[in-house]
């Protein structure tokens, strides 16, 4: 099965509080509802685009004609007075707009981007502020506070993730539908994401809460990316034998150990018994190490050495190890990867009786510039 990394182009978030502000450079992008010292209710909206040309290169070079889903996935830096429950909605934008180059902690602040009010403040393009909306588009405001982007409104559209007291925090929308329709120009152009709290709780008292998300210029290694996954599984095991048992020994012949950062590398997984059958002749014996193959409900992971997060994550669809008469193997498209980084691979099987079976031998790589 095959994951492939897309990262942003361009972030920002909007602050109703301060309507000029841009803060394109800012490390966080900030999702909020919150109360100002003058009292007023007020809330914050993340603007996060990805290259269209790399989209399409990924649905029509590399998916071609496969089915396919796409995640939009932002990590957590920090949260304050979040509620037990909580549901976060993305639409896509319909406007062009301009990262700039402010931070929220400038003063004066920087008015050159996208903010509250503008979408290009250099321009003195501002969002939809009047009269009626256009047709299938929306956006909102509160008193004075116009603006705050404009997003196509048809609720085909609307990605939703919702959150209980046990959830993790960090963000997976499911925006297959909308990152289709910017690959086949339903939707005319690709200009972003907005992501904003639903209309109940934007500014009213029902709700005062912060969830802060690495943004495109974080200096870390969780920064936002757009992750297609697609379904590339194929298994024929020919003559070679399905393994049942734990009792197998795992190794990859043909990791090079380290891989250029725009590399695709396909791994083949070599199985042999632990305690092979002997072969006795008149004279001598050997050992039988002929190949082995894992079951097809078996699957990758993928896990950052220094930090122990889990890249990839067993997935049921989209990361089966496939099989061909050579062998088990997947393949591994390393631009999603942080470069100077070590990686281990996992590998999950689950067996004929029902048994599920991790193999962990510290298969490990590193990704170079």
């Amino acid at each position: 099965m095959a994951v492939y990394k897309i990262f942003p182009q361009k972030s920002t978030t909007l602050y109703s509080y301060y309507p000029t502000l841009n803060a394109g450079l800012d490390e966080i992008l900030e999702l909020s509802t919150y109360e100002s010292i003058e009292g007023t209710y007020e809330v914050s909206r993340p603007l996060i685009q990805f290259p269209q040309d790399e989209i399409d290169d990924v649905i029509n070079n590399k998916v071609n004609g496969a089915n396919y889903d796409a995640y939009l996935k932002l990590s957590l830096a920090n949260a304050s007075q979040i509620p037990l429950d909580y549901t976060i909605y993305c639409y896509p934008l319909t406007s062009i707009w301009n990262m700039g180059t402010g931070r929220l902690a400038n003063s004066p602040i920087t008015t050159d981007g996208a903010s509250w009010e503008y979408k290009d403040q250099d321009g003195g393009n501002v969002w939809f502020t009047a009269g009626n909306f256009p047709a299938f588009t929306t956006g909102s405001y509160s008193g004075t506070n116009v603006g705050g982007g404009l997003w196509w409104n048809n609720s085909y559209y609307e990605c939703t993730q919702s959150f209980s007291y046990s959830s993790d925090k960090d963000l997976e929308l499911k925006v297959t539908r909308i990152v289709s329709d910017w690959n086949s120009t339903q939707i005319p152009s690709n200009t972003g994401f907005i992501l904003k709290h639903g209309t109940d709780l934007e500014f009213t008292s029902a709700s005062k809460f912060e969830l802060k998300y690495f943004s495109s210029t974080t200096h870390t290694i969780y920064p936002p990316c757009l992750e297609i996954r697609w379904n590339d599984f194929t298994y024929n095991t020919g003559s070679q034998t399905v393994i049942n048992s734990d009792l197998y020994v795992t190794s990859l012949g043909n990791n090079k150990q380290t891989y250029q950062q725009d590399s695709v590398q396909r791994f083949n997984i070599k199985i042999r018994p632990k305690y092979p059958p002997r072969t006795f002749s008149a004279s001598t014996f050997s050992f039988n190490v002929s190949n082995y193959v894992f079951p097809s409900s078996s699957y990758w992971s993928l896990k950052d050495l220094d930090s122990e997060e889990i890249v990839v994550d067993y997935d049921t669809t989209y990361t089966k190890i496939s099989c061909n008469t050579s062998g088990s193997y997947f393949d591994l498209y390393m631009n999603g990867l942080e470069p100077e980084r070590w990686y281990q691979l996992l590998f999950k099987t689950v067996l004929n009786n029902g048994e599920t079976v991790i193999f962990d031998d510290n298969y490990s790589f590193k990704v170079i510039r």
